[in-house]
Protein backbone atom coordinates (compact mmCIF):
# COMPACT_ATOMS: atom_id res chain seq x y z
CA UNK A 1 0.00 0.00 0.00
CA UNK A 2 1.32 3.41 -0.85
CA UNK A 3 0.63 6.48 1.18
CA UNK A 4 1.35 10.04 0.33
CA UNK A 5 1.56 12.79 3.06
CA UNK A 6 0.96 16.02 1.59
CA UNK A 7 2.57 18.47 4.19
CA UNK A 8 5.68 18.20 5.78
CA UNK A 9 4.76 20.33 8.90
CA UNK A 10 4.50 18.88 12.31
CA UNK A 11 1.24 16.44 11.83
CA UNK A 12 1.90 15.58 8.32
CA UNK A 13 5.17 14.17 10.08
CA UNK A 14 3.65 12.80 13.02
CA UNK A 15 0.96 10.65 10.68
CA UNK A 16 3.44 9.26 8.48
CA UNK A 17 5.53 8.48 11.48
CA UNK A 18 2.01 6.29 13.30
CA UNK A 19 1.24 5.32 9.91
CA UNK A 20 4.54 3.72 9.68
CA UNK A 21 4.86 2.19 13.14
CA UNK A 22 1.37 1.12 12.86
CA UNK A 23 1.34 -0.55 9.17
CA UNK A 24 5.18 -1.50 8.90
CA UNK A 25 4.35 -2.61 4.97
CA UNK A 26 3.29 0.46 4.30
CA UNK A 27 5.20 2.80 1.25
CA UNK A 28 4.87 5.95 2.98
CA UNK A 29 6.38 8.96 1.52
CA UNK A 30 5.88 12.94 2.67
CA UNK A 31 5.69 16.21 -0.14
CA UNK A 32 7.04 19.17 1.33
CA UNK A 33 6.70 22.30 -0.73
CA UNK A 34 9.15 24.13 0.96
CA UNK A 35 13.46 23.46 0.91
CA UNK A 36 13.36 22.29 4.50
CA UNK A 37 10.68 19.92 6.39
CA UNK A 38 9.15 21.14 10.00
CA UNK A 39 9.68 24.98 9.30
CA UNK A 40 6.99 26.21 11.97
CA UNK A 41 8.61 23.96 14.55
CA UNK A 42 11.60 25.44 14.31
CA UNK A 43 10.62 28.88 14.76
CA UNK A 44 7.77 28.06 17.11
CA UNK A 45 7.89 29.77 20.48
CA UNK A 46 10.56 31.80 19.80
CA UNK A 47 12.89 28.64 18.19
CA UNK A 48 12.29 26.14 21.69
CA UNK A 49 9.04 25.05 20.24
CA UNK A 50 6.09 24.99 22.99
CA UNK A 51 4.77 21.24 22.26
CA UNK A 52 1.90 21.09 24.33
CA UNK A 53 0.42 21.94 27.28
CA UNK A 54 0.26 20.24 30.88
CA UNK A 55 -3.55 19.94 30.68
CA UNK A 56 -4.22 16.36 30.77
CA UNK A 57 -8.11 16.18 31.22
CA UNK A 58 -9.93 16.15 27.74
CA UNK A 59 -13.25 17.92 29.37
CA UNK A 60 -10.52 20.48 30.44
CA UNK A 61 -8.30 20.40 27.01
CA UNK A 62 -11.03 21.22 24.65
CA UNK A 63 -11.82 24.67 26.47
CA UNK A 64 -9.12 25.91 24.75
CA UNK A 65 -10.23 25.29 20.99
CA UNK A 66 -12.14 28.09 19.80
CA UNK A 67 -13.09 25.94 16.84
CA UNK A 68 -12.65 22.34 17.17
CA UNK A 69 -13.00 21.52 20.66
CA UNK A 70 -15.95 19.91 20.69
CA UNK A 71 -15.11 17.64 18.06
CA UNK A 72 -11.54 16.76 19.75
CA UNK A 73 -13.07 15.37 22.82
CA UNK A 74 -12.95 12.26 21.57
CA UNK A 75 -9.76 12.35 19.98
CA UNK A 76 -8.35 13.38 23.06
CA UNK A 77 -9.15 10.53 24.41
CA UNK A 78 -6.75 8.78 22.45
CA UNK A 79 -3.87 10.66 22.20
CA UNK A 80 -3.72 13.84 24.40
CA UNK A 81 -1.00 16.00 26.19
CA UNK A 82 0.82 13.15 28.55
CA UNK A 83 0.60 10.47 25.58
CA UNK A 84 2.95 13.30 23.33
CA UNK A 85 4.99 13.24 26.45
CA UNK A 86 5.15 9.68 26.78
CA UNK A 87 6.10 9.89 22.98
CA UNK A 88 9.19 12.26 23.08
CA UNK A 89 10.47 10.45 26.44
CA UNK A 90 10.45 7.48 24.09
CA UNK A 91 12.90 8.83 21.61
CA UNK A 92 14.81 10.47 24.66
CA UNK A 93 13.25 13.97 24.19
CA UNK A 94 12.37 15.23 27.87
CA UNK A 95 9.69 18.10 28.28
CA UNK A 96 9.09 20.36 31.11
CA UNK A 97 6.25 22.44 32.00
CA UNK A 98 6.62 26.41 32.79
CA UNK A 99 4.51 28.10 35.67
CA UNK A 100 1.86 28.83 32.82
CA UNK A 101 1.40 24.59 31.48
CA UNK A 102 3.17 25.82 28.70
CA UNK A 103 5.90 22.75 27.72
CA UNK A 104 9.09 22.86 26.12
CA UNK A 105 11.82 20.54 25.35
CA UNK A 106 14.23 20.73 28.37
CA UNK A 107 16.96 22.15 25.88
CA UNK A 108 15.13 25.15 25.22
CA UNK A 109 15.85 24.23 21.25
CA UNK A 110 13.04 23.54 18.97
CA UNK A 111 15.75 21.85 16.61
CA UNK A 112 15.56 18.84 18.96
CA UNK A 113 12.26 18.24 18.27
CA UNK A 114 13.15 18.81 14.65
CA UNK A 115 15.52 16.02 15.16
CA UNK A 116 13.78 13.80 16.77
CA UNK A 117 10.58 13.63 14.28
CA UNK A 118 13.13 13.74 11.02
CA UNK A 119 15.03 10.70 12.58
CA UNK A 120 12.06 8.50 14.00
CA UNK A 121 10.66 9.30 10.16
CA UNK A 122 14.14 8.00 8.60
CA UNK A 123 14.36 4.94 10.45
CA UNK A 124 10.65 3.57 10.28
CA UNK A 125 11.43 4.26 5.88
CA UNK A 126 9.53 7.21 5.37
CA UNK A 127 10.91 8.98 2.49
CA UNK A 128 10.91 13.08 2.56
CA UNK A 129 10.54 14.66 -0.59
CA UNK A 130 11.56 18.78 -0.43
CA UNK A 131 10.67 21.28 -3.00
CA UNK A 132 8.04 19.15 -3.83
CA UNK A 133 5.04 21.17 -4.74
CA UNK A 134 1.53 19.43 -5.35
CA UNK A 135 -0.18 21.14 -7.97
CA UNK A 136 -3.39 19.03 -8.19
CA UNK A 137 -5.08 15.52 -7.29
CA UNK A 138 -6.87 13.48 -8.90
CA UNK A 139 -9.38 11.22 -7.98
CA UNK A 140 -9.08 7.65 -9.49
CA UNK A 141 -7.64 9.28 -12.20
CA UNK A 142 -7.99 5.93 -14.57
CA UNK A 143 -11.38 5.81 -13.19
CA UNK A 144 -13.64 7.47 -16.26
CA UNK A 145 -16.66 7.99 -13.72
CA UNK A 146 -13.79 9.94 -11.33
CA UNK A 147 -17.02 9.90 -8.88
CA UNK A 148 -15.94 12.01 -5.19
CA UNK A 149 -18.56 9.95 -3.84
CA UNK A 150 -17.96 6.76 -5.10
CA UNK A 151 -17.22 4.17 -2.08
CA UNK A 152 -14.34 2.30 -3.58
CA UNK A 153 -11.95 1.50 -0.49
CA UNK A 154 -9.61 0.78 -3.64
CA UNK A 155 -9.53 3.82 -4.94
CA UNK A 156 -6.07 5.59 -6.08
CA UNK A 157 -5.43 9.28 -5.98
CA UNK A 158 -2.79 10.64 -8.67
CA UNK A 159 -0.58 13.48 -7.19
CA UNK A 160 0.38 15.93 -9.55
CA UNK A 161 3.73 17.76 -9.14
CA UNK A 162 5.03 20.79 -10.33
CA UNK A 163 7.49 20.19 -12.90
CA UNK A 164 5.07 17.62 -14.87
CA UNK A 165 5.82 14.65 -12.39
CA UNK A 166 2.68 13.08 -10.89
CA UNK A 167 2.72 10.34 -8.26
CA UNK A 168 0.41 7.20 -7.53
CA UNK A 169 -1.16 6.57 -4.23
CA UNK A 170 -3.53 4.53 -2.21
CA UNK A 171 -4.54 6.93 0.86
CA UNK A 172 -3.36 10.42 0.59
CA UNK A 173 -3.28 12.56 3.80
CA UNK A 174 -3.39 16.09 3.80
CA UNK A 175 -1.30 18.24 6.05
CA UNK A 176 -1.05 21.13 4.49
CA UNK A 177 -1.59 23.77 6.84
CA UNK A 178 -3.56 27.18 5.94
CA UNK A 179 -1.87 26.69 2.59
CA UNK A 180 -4.55 27.88 0.34
CA UNK A 181 -3.52 24.48 -2.46
CA UNK A 182 -4.85 22.39 0.31
CA UNK A 183 -7.97 24.03 0.64
CA UNK A 184 -8.30 24.22 -3.17
CA UNK A 185 -7.34 20.34 -3.27
CA UNK A 186 -9.86 19.74 -0.22
CA UNK A 187 -12.92 21.50 -2.26
CA UNK A 188 -12.04 19.88 -5.31
CA UNK A 189 -12.63 16.69 -3.52
CA UNK A 190 -16.06 17.25 -2.03
CA UNK A 191 -15.46 18.94 1.24
CA UNK A 192 -16.94 22.20 2.25
CA UNK A 193 -14.94 24.96 3.15
CA UNK A 194 -14.94 27.78 6.44
CA UNK A 195 -13.24 30.71 4.95
CA UNK A 196 -9.76 31.12 6.62
CA UNK A 197 -9.12 33.76 8.55
CA UNK A 198 -6.23 35.24 11.42
CA UNK A 199 -6.31 34.10 14.94
CA UNK A 200 -3.75 34.77 17.43
CA UNK A 201 -2.51 38.67 16.20
CA UNK A 202 -1.65 41.55 18.86
CA UNK A 203 -3.64 44.80 18.25
CA UNK A 204 -2.80 47.88 16.17
CA UNK A 205 -4.08 50.78 18.64
CA UNK A 206 -3.26 54.42 17.41
CA UNK A 207 -2.82 56.10 20.59
CA UNK A 208 0.75 58.04 20.85
CA UNK A 209 0.18 58.10 25.05
CA UNK A 210 -0.56 54.29 24.85
CA UNK A 211 2.62 53.51 22.63
CA UNK A 212 4.75 55.21 25.20
CA UNK A 213 3.90 52.89 27.75
CA UNK A 214 5.63 50.40 25.77
CA UNK A 215 7.60 47.64 27.71
CA UNK A 216 5.18 47.46 30.70
CA UNK A 217 3.39 44.32 31.76
CA UNK A 218 0.47 43.53 33.73
CA UNK A 219 0.26 40.16 35.36
CA UNK A 220 -3.77 40.17 35.60
CA UNK A 221 -6.28 42.23 32.96
CA UNK A 222 -10.36 41.08 31.96
CA UNK A 223 -10.18 42.49 28.52
CA UNK A 224 -13.26 42.80 26.17
CA UNK A 225 -13.99 43.04 22.59
CA UNK A 226 -17.17 45.26 21.77
CA UNK A 227 -18.32 45.65 17.82
CA UNK A 228 -22.02 46.72 17.32
CA UNK A 229 -23.58 44.14 16.07
CA UNK A 230 -21.95 41.43 17.68
CA UNK A 231 -21.90 39.61 21.12
CA UNK A 232 -19.08 40.72 23.71
CA UNK A 233 -16.06 38.56 23.83
CA UNK A 234 -14.24 38.47 27.27
CA UNK A 235 -11.06 37.43 28.77
CA UNK A 236 -8.28 37.52 31.57
CA UNK A 237 -4.61 37.13 31.41
CA UNK A 238 -1.41 39.16 31.44
CA UNK A 239 -1.03 41.83 29.45
CA UNK A 240 1.95 43.51 27.75
CA UNK A 241 1.82 47.44 25.73
CA UNK A 242 3.67 47.78 23.12
CA UNK A 243 4.91 50.46 20.65
CA UNK A 244 1.73 49.59 18.34
CA UNK A 245 -0.59 49.06 20.81
CA UNK A 246 -1.50 46.24 23.41
CA UNK A 247 -0.15 41.97 23.07
CA UNK A 248 0.35 39.29 25.48
CA UNK A 249 -1.76 36.19 26.56
CA UNK A 250 -5.18 37.96 27.28
CA UNK A 251 -4.73 40.05 23.67
CA UNK A 252 -3.81 36.58 22.04
CA UNK A 253 -6.45 34.52 23.00
CA UNK A 254 -9.23 37.62 22.00
CA UNK A 255 -8.13 37.08 19.41
CA UNK A 256 -8.98 33.59 18.78
CA UNK A 257 -12.24 33.56 20.35
CA UNK A 258 -12.86 36.75 18.42
CA UNK A 259 -11.04 35.84 14.57
CA UNK A 260 -14.39 36.12 13.08
CA UNK A 261 -15.67 38.86 14.70
CA UNK A 262 -12.61 41.00 14.38
CA UNK A 263 -12.36 40.06 10.62
CA UNK A 264 -15.64 40.85 10.16
CA UNK A 265 -15.30 44.19 11.84
CA UNK A 266 -12.51 45.08 9.57
CA UNK A 267 -10.48 45.04 12.88
CA UNK A 268 -11.93 47.84 13.89
CA UNK A 269 -13.88 47.54 17.46
CA UNK A 270 -13.82 48.45 20.94
CA UNK A 271 -11.13 47.21 23.26
CA UNK A 272 -12.38 47.71 27.12
CA UNK A 273 -9.71 46.61 30.20
CA UNK A 274 -10.56 46.57 33.87
CA UNK A 275 -7.27 47.19 35.12
CA UNK A 276 -7.75 45.73 38.53
CA UNK A 277 -10.33 42.79 38.18
CA UNK A 278 -9.90 41.60 41.81
CA UNK A 279 -11.39 44.87 42.87
CA UNK A 280 -15.48 45.82 41.72
CA UNK A 281 -16.17 49.01 41.29
CA UNK A 282 -17.16 50.09 44.52
CA UNK A 283 -13.83 48.43 45.59
CA UNK A 284 -11.64 50.77 43.60
CA UNK A 285 -13.86 54.23 44.62
CA UNK A 286 -13.06 52.93 48.08
CA UNK A 287 -9.75 52.51 47.34
CA UNK A 288 -9.32 55.52 46.38
CA UNK A 289 -11.01 57.78 48.45
CA UNK A 290 -9.71 56.02 51.22
CA UNK A 291 -6.09 56.80 49.97
CA UNK A 292 -6.87 60.29 49.37
CA UNK A 293 -7.63 60.91 53.05
CA UNK A 294 -4.76 59.08 53.83
CA UNK A 295 -2.72 60.82 51.64
CA UNK A 296 -3.71 64.38 51.35
CA UNK A 297 -0.11 65.78 50.79
CA UNK A 298 1.07 63.42 48.55
CA UNK A 299 1.62 63.82 44.68
CA UNK A 300 -1.37 62.66 42.73
CA UNK A 301 0.79 61.73 39.72
CA UNK A 302 3.56 59.57 41.96
CA UNK A 303 1.43 57.53 44.24
CA UNK A 304 -1.66 55.28 43.66
CA UNK A 305 -3.17 52.62 45.72
CA UNK A 306 -3.26 49.98 43.44
CA UNK A 307 0.31 49.49 42.61
CA UNK A 308 0.49 50.52 39.25
CA UNK A 309 3.89 50.86 37.33
CA UNK A 310 3.88 54.84 37.22
CA UNK A 311 3.46 55.09 33.69
CA UNK A 312 0.62 53.38 33.24
CA UNK A 313 -0.74 55.16 36.00
CA UNK A 314 -0.13 58.48 34.47
CA UNK A 315 -1.99 57.54 31.47
CA UNK A 316 -4.93 56.54 33.62
CA UNK A 317 -4.93 59.85 35.06
CA UNK A 318 -4.14 61.47 31.77
CA UNK A 319 -7.50 59.33 29.91
CA UNK A 320 -9.60 60.05 33.16
CA UNK A 321 -9.71 63.89 33.57
CA UNK A 322 -7.44 64.51 30.28
CA UNK A 323 -7.92 68.48 30.98
CA UNK A 324 -7.67 68.36 34.76
CA UNK A 325 -4.94 69.54 37.12
CA UNK A 326 -3.96 65.80 37.94
CA UNK A 327 -1.96 65.72 35.35
CA UNK A 328 0.78 68.01 37.15
CA UNK A 329 2.18 68.00 40.19
CA UNK A 330 -1.50 68.93 42.42
CA UNK A 331 -1.77 66.59 45.84
CA UNK A 332 -4.47 64.18 46.56
CA UNK A 333 -6.00 66.38 49.13
CA UNK A 334 -7.35 68.28 45.69
CA UNK A 335 -8.56 65.44 43.72
CA UNK A 336 -12.62 66.30 43.42
CA UNK A 337 -14.90 63.43 43.98
CA UNK A 338 -16.12 63.68 40.00
CA UNK A 339 -12.17 63.28 39.48
CA UNK A 340 -12.22 60.02 41.22
CA UNK A 341 -15.10 58.67 39.80
CA UNK A 342 -13.63 59.08 36.56
CA UNK A 343 -10.58 57.46 37.33
CA UNK A 344 -12.76 54.52 38.48
CA UNK A 345 -14.37 54.60 35.32
CA UNK A 346 -10.28 54.68 33.31
CA UNK A 347 -9.39 52.10 35.79
CA UNK A 348 -12.16 49.24 35.59
CA UNK A 349 -13.55 50.10 32.07
CA UNK A 350 -10.62 51.63 30.26
CA UNK A 351 -11.39 51.67 26.24
CA UNK A 352 -9.02 51.99 23.63
CA UNK A 353 -9.84 52.07 19.94
CA UNK A 354 -8.31 48.70 17.55
CA UNK A 355 -7.33 49.63 14.45
CA UNK A 356 -6.23 46.79 13.01
CA UNK A 357 -4.30 43.40 13.94
CA UNK A 358 -0.35 42.97 14.25
CA UNK A 359 1.43 39.86 14.06
CA UNK A 360 2.28 37.38 16.99
CA UNK A 361 6.34 36.68 16.73
CA UNK A 362 6.65 34.32 13.36
CA UNK A 363 4.07 32.11 14.15
CA UNK A 364 0.18 32.02 12.25
CA UNK A 365 -2.97 30.54 12.51
CA UNK A 366 -6.18 30.48 11.05
CA UNK A 367 -9.42 30.29 12.06
CA UNK A 368 -11.63 28.17 9.07
CA UNK A 369 -10.29 25.35 6.76
CA UNK A 370 -12.39 21.92 5.93
CA UNK A 371 -15.50 21.52 7.73
CA UNK A 372 -15.74 19.07 10.32
CA UNK A 373 -18.99 17.60 9.90
CA UNK A 374 -16.92 15.88 6.39
CA UNK A 375 -14.34 14.19 8.78
CA UNK A 376 -14.99 11.51 10.89
CA UNK A 377 -12.47 11.73 13.80
CA UNK A 378 -12.75 8.58 14.81
CA UNK A 379 -10.21 7.90 12.01
CA UNK A 380 -9.87 11.30 10.54
CA UNK A 381 -10.81 10.37 6.88
CA UNK A 382 -13.03 12.24 4.41
CA UNK A 383 -16.43 11.13 4.62
CA UNK A 384 -17.31 12.51 1.03
CA UNK A 385 -13.96 10.87 -0.46
CA UNK A 386 -12.50 7.34 1.39
CA UNK A 387 -8.86 7.19 1.26
CA UNK A 388 -8.60 10.56 1.79
CA UNK A 389 -7.43 12.05 5.46
CA UNK A 390 -6.92 15.13 7.25
CA UNK A 391 -4.57 16.10 10.12
CA UNK A 392 -3.49 19.89 11.59
CA UNK A 393 -4.55 22.95 10.87
CA UNK A 394 -5.90 22.69 7.47
CA UNK A 395 -9.11 21.40 9.79
CA UNK A 396 -11.37 24.62 10.84
CA UNK A 397 -9.72 24.18 14.16
CA UNK A 398 -7.71 26.28 15.90
CA UNK A 399 -6.69 26.78 19.73
CA UNK A 400 -5.46 29.87 21.86
CA UNK A 401 -1.36 29.67 22.57
CA UNK A 402 0.27 27.78 24.71
CA UNK A 403 1.03 24.25 22.64
CA UNK A 404 -2.78 23.65 22.04
CA UNK A 405 -2.22 24.06 18.32
CA UNK A 406 0.57 21.56 18.23
CA UNK A 407 -1.16 19.10 20.28
CA UNK A 408 -4.04 19.22 17.82
CA UNK A 409 -1.42 18.49 15.24
CA UNK A 410 -0.40 15.56 17.09
CA UNK A 411 -3.30 14.11 17.41
CA UNK A 412 -5.08 14.43 14.50
CA UNK A 413 -1.95 12.81 12.85
CA UNK A 414 -1.46 10.24 15.08
CA UNK A 415 -5.19 9.13 14.68
CA UNK A 416 -5.05 9.85 10.74
CA UNK A 417 -1.84 7.46 11.00
CA UNK A 418 -3.24 4.68 12.57
CA UNK A 419 -5.85 4.62 10.98
CA UNK A 420 -4.53 5.03 6.89
CA UNK A 421 -3.35 1.42 6.83
CA UNK A 422 -6.68 -0.11 7.43
CA UNK A 423 -8.21 -2.04 4.64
Amino acid sequence: MKVIVVGGGAAGFFGAIACAEAWPNAQITILEAGSHPLSKVRISGGGRCNVTHACFEAAQLIQHYPRGGKALRGAFSRFQPSDTVAWFAKRHVSLKTETDGRMFPTTDDSETIVTALMHEAQALGVRVKTKAVVTDVRLNPQDPVNDPGKKNREQRFGVDLKGGHTLMCDRLLLATGSNPKGYAIARHLGHELHPPVPSLFTFQIPDEQLHHLAGISLDHVQAQIHCPGHPVIKQEGPILMTHWGVSGPVILKLSAWGARLLHDCRYQATLRINWSPHHTVDQVRTALTEFKQDNTKRAIATANPFSFPRRLWEYLLHTSSPDSAIQGGDRWANLSKKEINRLVTAITQGELKIHGKGIFKDEFVTCGGVSLKTVNFKTMESRPCPGLYFAGEILDIDGVTGGFNFQSAWTTGWIAGQAMGAE
